[in-house]
């Protein structure tokens, strides 16, 4: 199999393409710095293409490797023919490899293997080529009587068993029924009578008497059935027509010529299939119906947690972070404008009037005495009645400081506050005081905070414990990579947990340049990089464009354009007549002048790549954006909403807390965010919600229907 025309073919793509991206990756490049830095080897192709080149190319040199592995299986055994051998070099699919592998591959030994050790093996072989009756078939089976084989009926049976397996293990076979059952086969599931009390607040109702064609079944739909049937609340199954049944056994029997044993075979067909065939079909069509529902959850996942952590931060905004709680009261942790933790302190909110006072008194010192611009509110347990607390705060002190409030979502602060990372940061401090400081930060630099949280422990998405952990985590972590470098990572304020996901650089090096900061100050340049310990030339060439060090007398260090490329920017200042040192101090004029260059010209005069110096050429025309200026800011509050005041038709604004496929989570200021369900976004059809809207977004919204009751609310972006 040639990887690299199967991949260009299925993608679309050249050739070139191809074989640079697998040399590259091979060679130890990762993806951010191959989209960004190398765009003559690839044609300029975008992350995600490069991602599903690695993606085809891992599976096509896996399926060789298995081709290699099956092939010397069945070669130990004696059994590897040319036809054989010429099936398996032709496979395109690992499940098509399997498929051709089962008969040789060793299992528990079955009924059909013992009617072989029976020496029953030549009378299937007879009756398959047979043209007589019945009744000389019978005489035939009589020679095959022995002390394991009591009369004719049992060597008959014997026969059946060995054709019924054969049938079983046949790879056009199980290929055809496997497409047949996908095409028309239905997933069911009903409620366990005997484990229904387990499901106490009836989470799996809509599962008690449930069924859908596969083909059609929605991804958290599967994902919850299995969950269900996982949990012993559900049994779950797949089922035919009797139609398409026929069709299978009608399928199973044509290479039988023989009208006098058309019964026969049928009785063999019919027994094959619901004794060995559908059992291990069904098992493979709910693995590929759930390893597409994984996909497409882990996809919603992935544009979910980019969304996420491509907030803006709200910067130079000194922060008071709350993480309430009942029992233990609300931990308080005060963040100053430059992101550092300056004192904290247990406040009870929900005990008492006399206690309540005294918090309020204690936080309109606090907020007077350090300028507090922002209160953030983890959105746990105990936060809506904080939200009230500040609220009331925020209302007695309008007049005196401009404050306002914000709720914050808490996943994974536990999980940080608990970590390794947060201890090493914060050795003197408890879990409840690291975790307020996680919730705060996360409004001053969401990006910087989150990256010290494993990403499926963020949990925007659904079922995320329920799906293959070792793809979410590399899923995931592409997602964290990808978004740490398209921002870039300041060298002299990053913590080692963001700058262990800038491109070459693994979590021990991370460790090696903070350390490397904290003995000798602030790096002067990003050529100092390569004094740091396990930090050589490939990890250098593979980060440095990455990195910026605002502090470097060289401005080139503080742009997206690449050490390597360097000589490329002071070409161009000559060019117009400047200079590096011009273009700190004058950089504005200098940008000008750089406009005038014909970049084809400037190409064709010096050889260098052209997508290289139109990158360089626009870095020299404007200061370094952060990708996150162009999102929206995140949606400030200084008074409280409360179900009871909401009314079908009143319009709100609100934040998109988490998007799925059948819809979005809204924070409209309430206990529980409220549903904006796919059907009601506006649009006729939807495929993907996630084009439509993303986390962090802010929202106009209409009051579709209140269940104050059950404390949900149901949204509608119509006519609004």
């Amino acid at each position: 199999m040639d990887i690299v025309s199967s991949v260009t073919s299925e993608l679309g793509l050249k050739n070139f393409q191809v074989e640079n991206v697998i040399k590259l990756i091979d060679d130890g490049a990762t993806v951010p710095f191959i989209a960004r830095y190398r765009k003559e080897a690839t044609g300029s192709l975008d992350e995600e293409k490069i991602r599903d080149i690695w993606e085809k190319v891992s599976y096509g040199r896996n399926l060789e490797k298995r081709k290699e592995e099956i092939t010397a299986l069945i070669d130990e055994q004696g059994k590897l023919s040319e036809e054989l051998k010429e099936a398996i070099t032709k496979a395109l699919k690992l499940q098509e490899l399997e498929d051709i592998y089962l008969p040789y591959k060793k299992k528990k030994k079955t009924k059909a293997d013992i009617a072989k050790d029976n020496g029953l093996e030549p009378l299937s072989v007879f009756v398959k080529e047979f043209k007589g009756s019945y009744s000389e078939f019978e005489i035939e089976a009589e020679k095959y009587i022995n002390e394991n084989v009591i009369d004719t009926a049992a060597a008959i049976e014997g026969a059946k068993l060995i054709i019924a397996q054969e049938m079983s293990e046949n790879a056009q076979n199980r290929e055809y029924i496997r497409s047949k059952v996908l095409e028309y086969g239905v997933i069911k599931s009903k409620v366990n009578e005997k484990n229904i009390l387990k499901d106490e607040k009836k989470v799996y109702l809509d599962y008690y008497e449930y069924e859908e064609k596969l083909l059609k079944a929605a991804s958290h739909r599967v994902l919850a059935v299995n969950r269900g049937e996982k949990e012993e609340i559900l049994k779950v199954y797949v089922e035919i027509d009797d139609k398409t049944k026929d069709q299978i056994i009608q399928m199973l029997v044509k290479s039988y010529k023989n009208i006098e044993f058309k019964q026969f075979f049928n009785e063999i067909a019919v027994d094959g299939l619901d004794r060995l065939i559908f059992p291990s079909i069904e098992r493979e069509v709910r693995n590929i119906i759930t390893e597409k529902a994984e996909e497409e959850a882990i996809k919603m996942f992935k544009k979910n947690l980019n969304a996420l952590l491509l907030q803006p931060p709200i910067l130079g905004k000194a922060v008071l972070g709350l993480d309430p709680g009942y029992r233990t009261g609300c931990k308080m942790v005060i963040i100053n404008k430059e992101g550092f933790y300056v004192d904290g302190d247990v406040l009870y909110i929900t005990h008492s009037q006399g206690q309540l006072d005294d918090a309020k008194k204690k936080l309109k010192k606090i907020i007077a005495e350090h300028e507090i611009d922002i209160i953030a509110i983890g959105n746990g347990t105990a936060s809506r009645e904080t939200e009230k607390f500040a609220a009331d705060l925020l209302k007695e002190i309008k007049s005196e400081r401009k404050v306002s409030y914000i709720i914050v979502s808490e996943a994974g602060a536990s999980v940080y506050s608990a970590s390794k990372l947060a201890k090493e940061e914060f050795p003197d401090l408890d879990v409840t005081a690291r975790g307020a400081i996680s919730i705060a930060r996360r409004v001053q630099d969401p990006l910087a905070e989150l990256v010290k949280i494993d990403p499926e422990s963020i949990g925007v998405g659904m079922y995320q414990h329920d799906i293959n952990q070792g793809r979410l985590k590399e899923a995931l972590g592409d997602v964290v990579e990808s978004a740490v470098n398209n921002v870039g990572v300041n060298v002299n304020s990053a913590s080692w947990a963001l700058l262990g996901y800038v491109s070459g650089i693994n979590k021990n090096v991370a460790k090696n340049i903070v350390e490397y900061r904290n003995q000798n100050g602030n790096f002067k340049s990003r050529n100092e990089l390569k004094k740091v310990k396990g930090l050589g030339e490939k990890a250098y060439m593979l980060s440095a464009g990455f990195i910026v060090v605002p502090e470097s007398k060289n401005p080139l260090d503080n742009t997206i354009i690449h050490p390597e490329s360097y000589e490329i920017a002071e070409k161009m200042l000559e060019e117009v007549g400047s200079s590096v040192k011009e273009f700190v101090l004058k950089r504005d004029e200098v940008s000008n002048k750089v406009k005038n260059i014909n970049i084809m010209s400037f190409v064709e005069k010096y050889g260098f790549g052209k997508e290289t110096t139109e990158d360089v050429y626009s870095a020299l025309l404007k200061d370094r954006r952060d990708p996150r200026d162009s999102m929206p800011q995140p949606l400030l509050k200084d008074d409280i909403l409360n179900i009871e005041d909401l009314k079908p038709g009143m319009e709100l604004e609100g934040t998109v807390r988490n998007v799925i496929n059948f819809g979005a989570f809204v924070d409209i200021g309430l206990k529980n965010d409220a549903l904006l369900h796919v059907s009601e976004f506006g649009i006729k059809f939807i495929k993907d919600p996630t084009q439509i809207l993303t986390v962090g977004q802010i929202i106009k919204v209409r009051v579709k229907g209140v269940e104050i009751d059950r404390g949900r609310v149901s949204l509608t972006m119509k006519e609004v």
